[in-house]
């Protein structure tokens, strides 16, 4: 049974965001209750969140109640977090000097749960000494923040005060949630120390000047991992294919291409690492002659001869020592068979296999569907979860072979 999420959803321009992020938690199994302030249904109908929760939005503390009980009392109760984004210089205060004067401020004041609130406003705003005062007196007393991004705001001005993309926002609340007990506190250490190297993210391989030949992954899935192994201690190198996400916080990136370049960068850091593993997508073949200039359409076939990559994979586990080696497979069929078959010839740890034509499983999504294979004959299949949670999972693993 999934856990029960209250979002508090303010008067901020950013609100529409929270659809996504609403649509985003619904489909890992969350349960939620949306409670919307006056300002913020000038921006966004209540039956948009109702349509997404599938479940009653909150926008009136005077309305007759869905149920015979106290309405905020209930919420608070049953909720097992709040986020409250986009958070108004506002709702900070209200929560700061202890005001209840709506149905949200007052399911705060009766929440026992951690409230996690994301500031998003003008930046003149968010760096207002009166508002930075009520953060840093909301956090000595235990509520939860994300930070802000910077860059160009609704009103013009560059700075501090973008509510983070729906992905931050779920990744915060899937880890705090699911993998750890408190956020504001130090996570587990159990990797410190340990030197874990990372691949993700697709490889490109050049045709032309302006040609090239690449697949759908996104990076996410190791991108995941990166971030959990650092908050767990460890010391982190993320050899990326291009991709559009931000590297980790604390994290070493190392950016390479296509898939030679990312062969000579793992050889590079392979010693080094005590784990590694490898969810990048490396493309299998690459254009046996890469034109200096850009091939010209001429209306006849255009045929272009392939030749095979390096095997990335099974030339580090035709050479390991201590390592730990953690492989992926990316199937559309016989999953579990080629994944079996990938143990043995490239000497891996374990596999994490996935059907990637599976719906919540494939590239580019912020979920997936995972079974892993040990080289023992071990078989574990899990649920669909958040990338996040599943590079948790991994990690776990990965320190039992430790």
């Amino acid at each position: 049974m999934k856990k029960h999420i209250i979002l508090g959803v303010t008067g901020g321009i950013a609100c529409y965001k929270m659809l996504d992020v609403a649509s985003k938690l619904r489909k890992l199994g969350y349960e939620m209750n949306t409670i919307m302030t006056q300002n913020a249904c000038e921006f966004v109908a209540p039956l948009s969140f109702e349509t997404i929760t599938n479940n009653y939005v909150v926008t009136d503390t005077f309305a007759r109640p869905h149920k015979w009980e106290v309405e905020h009392i209930a919420l608070a109760k049953k909720a097992e977090l709040m986020l409250i984004a986009p958070a108004t210089a506002n709702i900070i205060g209200k929560v700061a000097h202890g005001i209840a004067d709506d149905m949200l401020s007052t399911t705060v004041m009766a929440a026992r749960c951690p409230v996690v609130f994301a500031p998003a406003m003008n930046t003149a705003m968010y760096e207002n000494p009166i508002v930075q005062e009520n953060i840093a007196y909301l956090k000595e007393k235990g509520y939860l923040f994300i930070e802000p991004d910077k860059g160009w705001l609704a009103c013009g001005d560059l700075g501090a005060g973008k509510l983070p993309a729906p992905e931050v926002l779920v990744d915060y609340v899937t880890e705090l949630l699911e993998n750890r007990s408190d956020l504001g506190s130090e996570a587990e250490q159990d990797l410190k120390d340990k030197h874990v190297l990372i691949t993700a993210g697709p490889t490109i391989e050049a045709i032309d000047p302006m040609r090239y030949i690449t697949n759908h992954s996104s990076g996410k899935m190791g991108y995941a991992i990166a971030k959990d192994a650092v908050s767990r201690g460890a010391k982190v190198i993320l050899v990326s294919g291009v991709t559009q996400l931000e590297c980790p916080e604390g994290v070493e990136r190392v950016n390479v291409k296509s898939a030679r370049d990312m062969y000579e960068a793992v050889h590079q850091h392979f010693e080094w690492a005590d784990v590694v593993i490898k969810t990048a997508a490396v493309a299998d073949y690459r254009s046996k002659a890469i034109s200096e200039h850009k091939i010209k359409k001429d209306n006849s076939h255009l045929t272009l001869e392939l030749v095979p990559n390096p095997d990335i994979l099974q030339s580090l586990g035709e050479k390991k020592t201590h390592q730990v080696l953690v492989g992926f497979a990316a199937e559309t069929q016989n999953v579990l068979e080629y994944a079996k078959e990938k143990i043995t010839k490239k000497h891996l740890d374990f596999i994490v296999a996935n059907n990637i034509a599976e719906d919540g499983a494939g590239f580019k999504g912020d979920t997936n569907i995972a079974t892993i294979i040990e080289s023992s004959g071990a078989v574990t299949a899990y649920e669909q979860m958040s990338k996040l949670q599943l590079g948790h999972v991994i990690l776990d693993k990965v320190k039992a072979y430790l």
